[in-house]
Parts: structure tokens; C-alpha cells; sequence
């Protein structure tokens, strides 16, 4: 009852964050050197509160629909989504974000949320978008077992997204000629190359740790569901 709940609270809590971003944060374009290109889908904190609240409205559905045991008889679908959608995306790139952001801000805060921003993107919403989602993913990681894929799977997923992104965000350069994030208008070409490959490396570390956490946490349940998948195959 107290997962469910959790995972409730969490899908309504990212749900509400990006439902009042996208309807109510409105910077004048005065107030900032970013272009509107893109909108909010521009913002790699955007993209991952839409997929934190995707991941926690799966963990709902599979609390109340499916099954939460480690090896079931039968894995329903929204289990073997939810479990991969948790460990490829909604894990690491909590992390990733959480991490790039805060330890950019304790660097310069003008390199990636600039103080002229403070009257348009309340506080409450800063640590929804880039506190909570850490927390948040963290107790998940710590209370609710789930089995990771393979990492060539994981790893795919992870990297195709990123690459995706990362493209994204040049298209969004060549056609207005702005960056999206302060931070890349002081780096050179060399130096931004390094920064994206950093970025990637640390998005791929995060992915390892919480599959490392996970088995490290439900060791037992993981060699169940290993045994289970092999009598299986037998």
C-alpha cells in the first residue's frame, strides 16, 4: 500500500511540475539570450520530468495491475516496460541531471540557471525538476525490486537518447544560432566535444551504479529470478 502510494505521489508530483513549467513559467525574452525555439522540450530537465512521470505512472499501473514479486510465473508486460524504462532512462538521467546541474550551479549558477531566471522559475519547482527527481528514483531504487536488461540493451537505449538530445540542441544552435545552456557559450569546439563526451560517460556511469545498487540491495531476488528464467529455459 505505502509502494503505491509512493508511486502515486510521485507521478502526480513530476506530472504537476511539468504541467506548471510548460503552462506558467513564461521567461521574457529580455529577462534571457535563449531563444524560444524549441520550447520547453529544449530543456534535457524538461525531458526527464516528462519521463519520471511516465516511469512513476507505470510503477502505479504495474502496483495495481501487475506484479511486483521477483519471479513471477508470468511477467506482465507493464512489469518488463516499466523495469526497463527505470533502469535505461528514469535512473540515469535522474542522476545525470541531478548531478550536471547542482555541480554546475555550486561552480557559477549563471552558467546554468542564471539569477534573472529566480522571479520567473520558482524555487519550489527548481527542486522538483532537479532535487526530487534524485530522491525520488533513489527510494524507488532502495524499496521496489526490479530486474535490469542486458547492457547492450540498457547501454542502446541509454546512448541513442543522448545522441538524440545532443542533436537536438545543435539543431537548435544552427537554426537560431543560441545555445540552450549558458554553459556551452564559453567553450570552444575542442573543449565543448570533451564536455558532451564527459556528459555521455557520466550518464553511462549512472546507469552501472544503480544496476550495481539494485544488485547489490535484491541479490536474492535477482539470483531467483536468474534460476527462474533458466528452468525455464530448460
Amino acid at each position: 500500500m505505502l509502494k503505491t502510494l509512493f508511486h502515486l505521489f510521485g507521478a502526480i508530483q513530476f506530472f504537476y511540475g511539468c504541467y506548471y513549467d510548460y503552462n506558467y513559467v513564461n521567461i521574457p525574452s529580455s529577462s534571457s539570450s535563449v531563444t524560444p525555439y524549441g520550447g520547453k522540450f529544449k530543456y534535457l530537465t524538461y525531458l526527464d520530468a516528462m519521463i519520471q512521470t511516465a516511469y512513476f505512472t507505470l510503477a502505479l499501473l504495474n502496483d495495481l495491475f501487475g506484479t511486483n514479486e521477483p519471479s513471477p510465473s508470468h511477467k506482465p508486460l507493464i512489469r518488463r516496460i516499466k523495469d526497463t524504462v527505470f533502469s535505461a532512462l528514469a535512473f540515469p538521467l535522474a542522476v545525470f541531471v541531478g548531478v550536471t546541474f547542482w555541480g554546475i550551479y555550486a561552480v557559477d549558477r549563471e552558467l546554468i540557471l542564471p539569477r534573472s531566471l529566480d522571479p520567473y522559475f520558482p524555487l519550489w519547482l527548481n527542486h522538483v525538476m532537479h532535487t526530487n527527481i534524485v530522491v525520488f528514483i533513489l527510494i524507488d531504487l532502495l524499496t521496489s525490486f526490479r530486474m535490469y536488461p542486458t547492457r547492450k540493451v540498457g547501454f542502446t537505449i541509454l546512448t541513442s537518447f543522448m545522441l538524440c538530445y545532443l542533436t537536438w540542441i545543435h539543431i537548435i544552435y544552427f537554426k537560431t544560432g543560441s545555445w540552450v545552456y549558458p554553459i556551452l557559450n564559453v567553450l570552444n569546439w575542442p573543449v565543448r566535444v570533451f564536455f558532451y563526451v564527459f556528459c555521455l560517460g557520466l550518464a553511462c556511469f549512472a546507469y552501472t551504479v544503480g544496476e550495481k545498487i539494485n544488485k547489490s540491495v535484491w541479490s536474492n531476488e535477482v539470483e531467483k529470478t536468474v534460476r527462474s528464467g533458466k528452468k525455464k529455459a530448460k
